[in-house]
Formats: C-alpha cells, structure tokens, sequence
C-alpha cells in the first residue's frame, strides 16, 4: 500500500502545532504574561479566564484541520478560525492561540488562486475583528492591532511569494521541456534529411556505375568467342569501372563512420566531367563534352550537383537511348548562373516511363535544394534531354 507523503507531513505538521499551542497557552498564564512583562498594568481585566480543559481542547481542535490545509485549504483555514474565535470570546486572550490560523493562512495563499487566497485573507482579518471585539480585553493599543494585521499580511505575502516562485519554475521546466522537444524534432528531422542525401548518393554513385558495367558485360559476352582481345578489354573496363563505384561508396559511407576518422575524399564536380565523358565513351556511349564561357570557381553543391546531373543524364542515354545513339554534354558559364544539359538523339526518348526513375527523382531534390529549374522530357526532333539552371549568387 503506497503511503500519501504529502498527507503524512501535514498529519505531522498538525501534531507540532498543536503540541507547541497547547504547551504555550498552559504556560503563559496571564500571571506569568505579567510578571514577564508582556502585559502593563490594567491590561488584565476582569473575565479574562485562566487556561483550562476547555481553553486546551479549543487549541488542539484550531490546529486540527492543519492536517487538511493542502487538500482543503481555505475550509481548513475556516475551520480553525473557528475555534480562535471561541478562544476569544470566551475570554483565553488572543496569543498562542493564533499559530495554527498562520499556519493555514499560509496554506491557502501558497496552494490556491489570488481570489482565493483573498478570500482567506479577508476572513483571517474578519475573524481576528470579530475575537478581538468579542473578547474581553481592551487595553490593547491601534499600533497592537496594527501589528497583527501586518503580521498577517506578511505570511500571506510570503505565501503568495512560495507560488509564484513554483509557477515561474514549472513554466521554465515546461519551456526546457519544449526546447528539448524541438530540439529532438530538428535532431530527427536533420537526420531523415542526411538519411536522404546519402541515399541519392549511393543511389547515382551504384546506378551509373552498374548500368555502364551491364552494358560493358553486355559487349564482352558477345564479343567473347569471336574477338577474346576486345572481351577482355571490356572485362578490364569492368575492373576499373568497379574500383571507381567501390571508391566513391566508400568515400560516401564514410561519414556514416562515428568508431573513427572517416577516410573522405573529394567530391566529384564540373572539373571531373571529362573523365566521366570518357567513361561513358568506352562503354560505348559516343559522348561530346562542351564548355562555353569562362569556368570560374562553384558553390560545393551546386558543383556536387551538376556533376551528379550529368552522370545520371549519361547513365539514361546508356540505358535507354539504343543502339547508334549518341549523347552531348553542355556546360554554360554564365555570369550569374549555370547551364547544364545532357541530351542524346537516340530512339527512347518519346516514352517518359522509360526514363523514370528514382534517379531523376533525385536530380529534382538536387536541383530544387539550391534554387534551380530543371527540365527533363523528350527534344522535338527526337531524342531526349536532362538540362538545369542553377543560380549564383554574387557573380559566381
């Protein structure tokens, strides 16, 4: 069975105040209060009464609802008040009397609503209005009562203080725990996003160099019997073409790597067209390379890009272009963009479904990420074309 903890200090709780109210009001007897010098002369006056059974008991039964003065607050500051009251009225003085009735003002103003907390409050002051009308003693001074009040007001202010202190506190756990959550949706959304460049790289990086080794294959089994030499010049592209796929899958799944340094080298971009030209020509692609304007140094994207655009605009010529096709790389530099195309004058290109894929679904994302235009469809005479616009910022 699971012990409420809260219940259990305020029973507690309720117990002292009860054992100190009851040990002060059977000790500090008016007799003493005088001799002590707490009270001057003519302040006892007749009626008020020595403490007694009665008088304990109403202490005891004013510091009994401390034991509900977090769940029931401002009914457990009623009904304490009640017995202090009597106290009063009944002649017992007003003094120790009154620490339970603090005890729970300050319940009430730590644990509920300004308005209740008001409410308590007002019927604190109320109710020591009333006792001290009712009671017996009139020799207290204005400064005496003016004293209590403030007294009253204090531990109201100090219980006032206590909450607003734990609400600032809860809005700033809530607001880390807020942070922490966007922070975690950024962390995940960052993620999913390298998760995708990784994929479109070792997605272009495996498709070019496979297609060009199925096509390459392809012309050494038929060649095998008749021609060895030749075959063997297209298993030895085969080799290298495989090496080449092998380095740059390493080089990108490299920064997936956290156990050590990731053995990176540099990313392919407009500089190492030729080479990719070249091994598009010995797979049997006829290929052209031209560059028109002033090359001129490229964002690392937009480089990475081009490049990328390229080999996936050979690698459907290769595929889908047919036999006798050839294929034109166009590089512009331009002063404030770049022109790409790749076009091809083979026999696939009036049929989109064959073009399709997710290659060229990732020359979209490519293109898109750094702010470009691509156009991908056949050519009106025949053929089939892959061509992008890339801006640069500041003349670039």
């Amino acid at each position: 069975m699971r012990i409420d903890r809260t219940r259990l200090h305020d029973t507690v709780l309720a117990g002292v105040v009860a054992a100190v109210s009851a040990v002060l009001f059977v000790h500090y007897t008016p007799e003493r209060l005088q001799q002590e010098g707490l009270l001057v002369e003519g302040m006892l006056v007749e009626g008020l009464r020595p403490p007694d059974a009665l008088g304990t008991a109403l202490v005891l039964l004013a510091a009994l609802p401390v034991a509900a003065r977090r769940r029931w607050p401002l009914a457990a500051l009623c009904a304490g008040l009640a017995p202090e009251m009597l106290l009063t009225a009944f002649g017992y003085g007003a003094g120790v009397s009154g620490l339970a009735g603090l005890v729970l003002l300050y319940s009430v103003a730590s644990h509920r609503g300004l308005a209740m907390a008001l409410g308590g409050l007002l019927v604190s002051l109320a109710a020591y209005a009333a006792g001290a009308a009712a009671g017996p003693v009139r020799a207290l001074s204005w400064s005496d009562h003016v004293m209590v009040v403030v007294v009253l007001a204090a531990v109201w202010g100090a219980g006032r203080s206590l909450r607003l202190r734990r609400a600032y506190l809860e809005e700033l756990k809530d607001r880390a725990a807020r942070l922490e959550r966007a922070h975690a949706a950024d962390t995940r959304a960052a993620r999913a996003e390298e998760r995708s460049r990784i994929a479109r790289e070792l997605h272009d990086v495996v498709a070019h160099h496979v297609s060009v080794m199925i096509v390459q294959a392809a012309a050494a089994r038929k060649v095998l019997s008749a021609d060895p030499e030749l075959a063997g010049e297209a298993l030895s592209a085969i080799e290298q073409t495989g090496r080449m796929a092998m380095t740059e899958m390493r080089n990108i799944v490299g920064v997936l790597r956290t156990d050590a340094r990731a053995e990176l080298g540099p990313q392919p971009g407009v500089q190492d067209l030729p080479a990719l030209v070249e091994q598009m020509r010995e797979a049997g692609l006829p290929t052209r390379l031209l560059v028109e304007g002033e090359p001129r140094p490229l964002p690392a994207g937009v480089d990475l890009a081009a490049y990328r655009l390229v080999q996936e605009g050979l690698t459907n010529s290769l595929r889908h272009a047919g036999a006798g096709a050839q294929a034109v790389v166009t590089v512009r530099h331009k002063p404030r963009e770049l022109d790409v195309r790749v076009e091809d004058d083979g026999t696939g290109g009036s049929d989109m479904s064959t073009r399709s894929g997710h290659g060229l679904v990732g020359i979209r994302e490519r293109v898109a990420l750094y702010g470009g235009i691509l156009n991908i469809g056949p050519l009106p005479g025949g053929g089939f074309e892959v061509r992008a616009t890339f801006p640069l910022k500041g003349g670039q």
